[in-house]
Parts: C-alpha cells; sequence; structure tokens
C-alpha cells in the first residue's frame, strides 16, 4: 500500500513535471500550497489531540475508494480511469523476478518431489535430480557456479556444481522454500542468484505475472469485497509490476516482496475470489505515454487524492473514499507534549506548535508540508511525513486540538 520508492526515471519526470502547473482533472489548475501559519499555543503540561483523514500516501488508487465505488455501481474500468486520469488501456503479460526477502541464508533450500530439476542460468540447461529418498535439496554458491546438495535428515550431500547462477523448476509449476522463518510455496522458479560485486546469494521468485498477482491482491485489499474494487485493485498491481519491471533496483530481481514494492505471499495467500477477479482483467494494464503508468495505491486518500509525481497521479475531490471506510475516513490520536519534546529534546520544554505549509487540498488546507515544534531553548522544523512516522500516524494529513492538563491529573 505505502508505493514511494523512487526510480532513475521518476526523477528526471518529476523536474519536468514540476516545472509545470499541475493540472487536476478538466483541466483546472491544481491548488497553491497554502502557507497561512496554524499555531496552538501549549502552556504547561497538556494533551494533544491529533485529528486526521487517510491512510497512506494518497496518490492514485484509494483501496477503500475502489471499495465504495464498487458499491455505488461503477466497473473495475471506471474505477481505474476515475484514480488515474490520463492514462489509456494496454495488454501486459511476460515474467517477474520477485525478491524473496524472508530468505536470509546463503543458500536456496526447497523439500523434495518428484519431478524436482534444477537448471544453470548460465547455460540454460537442466538436469534432473535423482528420486533419492532425498528429504530437501539446495543451491550453494561456489564461487561463480552453484552447488547442488541434497539431505537425507543428516548433513548436506553434495550431488553436483553447474556452471553460473542456478534455479529449481518444478513438475508441477509450485515449488516449497524452506526460509528461516519457515516453509513457503512459490509458482516458477526459485533462483539462487548473486548480487552485482558481491560472494553472497539471493533468493529470487521468477514466475508469470498473472500468478505472481494471486499471491499479491489477496495481501493488498480483502478478497472478499466488491469484485470490481478487487479487479481495480488487480490492474493497478499489474500495472505497477510493469512499471517496475522497466525501472529495477537490481540487476538480478524486478522488484521485492514487501510493502516497500507490494506486499506477495506467494501460493500460500492465493484466494478464488481474488483469483476471478484477476482473471476478469487478464493481462490489462494502463498507459501513458505508450508505457505502463506508475500505479501507486493506498488504503485511503481520506476523500481528497494527493498529487504525484506523474500527470496522471492528481490531486483531486474522492466522493468514493468515505462511503464504507469508518476506520480511516477520519481518525483521532492522542499524545502529549512530553513526546514531542522527547523526540526533540533540543527544543526545551514544549510552548507551540505552529503548521506553516499544507499542499491546498481539503479540510485544514490539506495535508501538512511544513510543521514546526516551538520550545523554551530552540525550534524543531520538520514536515509532515517525519511527524506521521514519528506518532505512528495513519498519513500526513492532520490537525491539532490542545487541552490543558488539569492538576494531579494523570497521564495515559
Amino acid at each position: 500500500m505505502r508505493r514511494t520508492r523512487p526510480t532513475r526515471l521518476l526523477l528526471a519526470l518529476v523536474a519536468s513535471v514540476l516545472a509545470l502547473p499541475v493540472l487536476a482533472p478538466g483541466g483546472a489548475v491544481a491548488a497553491e500550497p497554502r502557507r497561512k501559519a496554524e499555531t496552538w499555543s501549549t502552556p504547561g503540561s497538556v494533551a494533544i489531540t491529533i485529528t486526521g483523514h487517510g491512510f497512506g500516501h494518497g496518490k492514485g488508487l484509494s483501496q477503500y475508494g475502489a471499495l465504495g465505488a464498487a458499491k455505488q455501481g461503477l466497473t473495475w474500468q471506471q474505477i481505474d480511469e476515475f484514480y488515474y486520469p490520463g492514462t489509456t488501456w494496454g495488454r501486459i503479460g511476460g515474467k517477474i523476478r520477485v525478491l524473496i526477502t524472508a530468505d536470509t541464508g546463503r543458500d536456496v533450500q526447497v523439500t523434495a518431489q518428484p519431478g524436482l530439476k534444477v537448471g544453470s542460468l548460465t547455460r540454460q540447461r537442466t538436469w534432473r535430480l535423482p528420486a533419492n529418498a532425498a528429504r530437501k535439496w539446495r543451491l550453494i554458491g561456489a564461487g561463480s557456479d552453484t552447488t547442488v546438495q541434497y539431505t537425507k535428515g543428516g548433513g548436506w550431500r553434495t550431488w553436483r556444481t553447474v556452471p553460473g547462477e542456478a534455479e529449481f523448476v518444478s513438475a508441477t509449476g509450485v515449488l516449497t522454500l524452506v526460509t528461516p522463518a519457515g516453509r513457503r510455496d512459490y509458482r516458477g522458479t526459485l533462483q539462487s542468484v548473486a548480487p552485482r560485486q558481491s560472494t553472497r546469494r539471493e533468493t529470487v521468485n521468477r514466475l508469470g505475472l498473472e500468478a505472481y498477482l494471486r499471491g499479491v491482491v489477496p495481501r493488498e485489499v480483502p478478497a472478499t469485497w466488491a469484485p470490481a474494487a478487487v479487479s481495480a485493485q488487480s490492474v493497478a498491481a499489474r500495472t505497477y509490476a510493469a512499471f517496475e519491471r522497466s525501472h529495477p533496483p537490481a540487476p538480478h530481481y524486478d522488484l521485492c516482496d514487501t510493502s516497500s514494492c507490494q506486499v506477495y505471499g506467494g501460493v500460500d495467500d492465493e484466494h478464488p475470489a481474488a483469483t476471478a477477479a484477476i482473471k476478469a482483467t487478464a493481462k490489462q494494464g494502463l498507459f501513458y505515454g505508450g508505457r505502463p503508468a506508475f500505479t501507486q495505491f493506498s488504503a485511503s486518500n481520506g476523500g481528497y487524492s494527493a498529487a504525484g509525481s506523474m500527470p496522471y497521479l492528481v490531486a483531486q475531490p474522492d466522493p468514493y473514499d468515505g462511503v464504507a471506510n469508518p476506520a480511516y475516513s477520519t481518525w483521532t490520536r492522542a499524545i502529549d507534549d512530553t513526546q514531542i519534546e522527547a523526540k526533540w529534546p533540543s527544543i526545551g520544554d514544549l510552548t507551540s506548535i505552529e503548521v506553516t505549509t499544507r499542499d491546498g487540498n481539503g479540510d485544514w488546507g490539506g495535508r501538512v508540508v511544513d510543521v514546526a515544534f516551538v520550545g523554551t531553548t530552540g525550534t524543531a522544523r520538520t514536515d509532515g511525513d517525519t511527524v506521521r512516522d514519528t506518532f505512528t500516524l495513519p498519513s500526513d494529513w492532520f490537525t491539532f486540538s490542545v487541552t490543558p492538563r488539569q492538576k494531579g491529573q494523570l497521564r495515559e
């Protein structure tokens, strides 16, 4: 849900986009940042209530908004077109390479199964592994080559060394990966590959994009949501993966399996309802300028989407986000002055909070851009994202209210 990793292409595109006025749908110029300071005095010991909207960065598709739109009768095509205005439809296919971050060991271990093969990525040759009552097989680096080993419950025994990096291939199409955290099933192949200029190995799952989505979509939204909402998410996830594949973070994989990319859990997280929603959108994706779009998404935009780094990631009112979103449409969190003083001790005793810039969209003037905590010995200036991270807030769209504590009142 939290899609913020910059890419090399994005840096160039951001520079060009920022040089132009941002247009809202229909050609209207988007709101300018609001720079009128808001100040809350914090005399003595105070309780601070933070009220806000949304969950996540608010760019692109709102997952709760997609649910609300589906409940109001919009199709998955209409939902995606609302959240990514100016994009066009096209077909996306092929393979994807996913870094499996839970496999932190130096090898790739799988459980034994009939028809298991190992392939050399250098020679593009495969070998069928023998039916020798092995319980597990593993690939482990041997310089630039890969040693294939097996165990029957005792130590590891070497079967052979294959040239270059290698992968496991299953006759059934599903492999059971053994990691320090436990076992998990994956479609496609499991590769043992070395990062550039490194002797260590990492585990990469290579599989078809449609099969990959089956392990992504149920992790991003509840599979039992309205089918149009799940299908809209499928399109966003497919397009996002294709964009990342065009701008991979490393030579040996296209994206990771965490929320830094898209959450991916393999076969264990698949759900029939999500699979049906994926099939309903088979190979459909969103394009801009002839290339897959950067289809960011988050849980909730709170009723007003945030502008992103691409022309189709616009700031616009969202009439659907609050339809079925009791948790994040509006939320509150409670902190006190001592938490702020502990985070920024150089300010001394907190005397006031000042929000100096917002993005200009929605309640209170929109998301917080610049904020200052003023104290008896100094001022700490920061931004909305930092405040969000510091106090574990759902988003950077918030405002404050301050209540003096009564004498003798206990802190919670």
